[in-house]
């Protein structure tokens, strides 16, 4: 249950949405996403959503993955899964279309993806 956005500059895909978190200017900026405290993480900032399940990402030669990862004590439903999956996919295409060729949600979890207890 991974999402995976193929591209030319992973690295420089993540640094962009980490910049449109963060940034003051209000044109452009990401605000249906946070980052937890420790900065790994990436959970959805509205009330009924976040921290219902977390992202990690992890960079490849070829694409930016981010794996789905539960919050303690409650597992992940697939209602849940498909809300984040669905609307990170939908927050890249809206603002960064232009340096991704390909993103997609596996439909299976992964083995880097944490989703339960069992």
């Amino acid at each position: 249950m991974a999402v995976r956005f193929f591209t030319v500059s992973p690295k420089s895909l993540l640094d962009e949405f980490n910049k449109r978190l963060s940034q003051s200017e209000e044109k452009g900026r990401i605000n249906t996403w946070k980052r937890s405290n420790d900065k790994i993480y990436y959970t959805h900032s509205s009330q009924q959503w976040g921290s219902l399940a977390w992202f990690k990402p992890e960079i490849y030669e070829d694409r930016l993955t981010f794996n789905i990862i539960k919050p303690k004590n409650r597992n992940i439903t697939t209602t849940v899964y498909g809300f984040y999956h669905g609307h990170l996919i939908e927050t890249f295409l809206n603002h960064f279309d232009n340096l991704f060729t390909i993103g997609a949600g596996t439909a299976k979890p992964t083995d880097k993806d944490l989703i339960s207890n069992n």
